[in-house]
């Protein structure tokens, strides 16, 4: 795990397999902000595929995020396609041989932590840069 992640208190996880609903299997924050990262598992190899966000702050300091939160944003938020995840992703893993994914979520900007989560996504892509001289295969150019 990232160390940026270690501190978050209000955070979760869940596994999702192409024969899972991602509406049903995700247990992110419907209201809350900040970051998820993907793992592709396969048997005991795991790798991080990808980190994403949701949540902007404003210039008064306070938050702009859309409704449904951290749930929404993993469930339907656009990947690979003009379309939504809980479609894209069962697709992409038929096409990668992906067993199941591992997403863990993290509230970042709350009324008790206050933490950009574009920064803490950008942290953890930098960290995965520095270590593997690439990004994520599934993270688009930041």
């Amino acid at each position: 795990m990232y160390k940026e992640l270690e501190n978050f208190t209000v955070k979760g996880n869940f596994t999702y397999t192409q024969d899972d609903s991602l509406e049903e299997v995700c247990n992110a924050s419907e209201s809350g902000s900040g970051v998820f990262v993907v793992y592709a598992v396969d048997g005991e190899n795991k790798e991080l595929i990808m980190v994403g966000s949701t949540g902007t702050v404003q210039n008064d300091g306070t938050l702009k995020s859309k409704n449904g939160g951290l749930h929404d944003k993993i469930v339907n938020g656009h990947q690979f396609a003009k379309t939504g995840r809980k479609y894209s992703w069962p697709a992409q893993m038929k096409i990668e041989g992906i067993e199941r994914l591992e997403v863990s979520w993290y509230e970042t900007f709350n009324a008790d932590v206050k933490i950009i989560p574009t920064y803490i996504e950008g942290k953890i892509l930098q960290d995965f840069l520095d270590e593997n001289g690439r990004l994520p295969k599934w993270n688009v150019a930041f």
